[in-house]
């Protein structure tokens, strides 16, 4: 819907140059009756201009003529209430979201403060995000409760198995070694270059 991919307003960096949203909601309001689609394409954000050609724009409208109406009318109803917000997104695809309140920015949502995740979709932002920073406090966040608690109950079991090394019975096999720990753990151990990695542990 075209409704959808309109800026109504773009955000400067500082307080004073915050544009005053219900202007632009009545200027959008005002091409929208009158199916001005140049002038709708102009409110574009520089994102939905990437999608969109002029060519299409006026097609759209063209097609929405009863709708645009539906949505101007909605525009200018008495006691409409309007929500400044902006996205700021880097360079590797985190992203911050911003709030206007009484003239400040507000830190809505950050990738670094995350928020429960309402839909599958955006659960599974949040992992991509942690395993990308290599975050372990992130990912222990973003599973279930339960999941939660048998990873750090396995953790908390391997650290204790793990106080005295040095009395493990270490099976080396050539560049290769298999470790039992107390807890019922298995850790296995890798040489390369003289040097021994964990590879993997249970």
């Amino acid at each position: 819907m075209l409704a959808a991919l309109l800026c109504v307003g773009s955000l400067g960096c500082g307080i004073g140059s915050v544009p005053d949203p219900k202007q632009a909601a009545l200027d959008y309001a005002a091409l929208a009756e009158r199916g001005d689609a140049d002038g709708l394409y102009d409110m574009l954000s520089r994102e939905a201009k990437k999608q969109y050609s002029i060519a299409e724009v006026r097609t759209i409208v063209k097609d929405e003529k009863s709708e645009l109406a539906a949505i101007a009318k909605a525009l200018r109803e008495p006691g409409l209430k309007l929500k400044t917000e902006a996205t700021v997104r880097y360079g590797d695809g985190e992203h911050a979201a911003l709030t206007i309140e009484s003239g400040e920015y507000r830190l809505r949502v950050a990738d670094a403060l995350p928020a429960e995740s309402r839909t599958p979709v955006q659960a599974l932002e949040q992992l991509r995000r942690v395993i990308a920073r290599r975050s372990y406090a992130g990912l222990v966040r973003v599973l279930s409760p339960t999941t939660r608690a048998a990873m750090e109950e396995d953790l908390r079991s391997l650290v204790l198995g793990l106080e005295d090394p040095g009395g493990l019975d270490v099976d080396v096999t050539g560049d290769s070694a298999v470790v039992a720990v107390p807890g019922g753990h298995l850790v296995r151990l890798k040489r390369a270059g003289g040097v021994w990695h964990i590879e993997d542990f249970d």
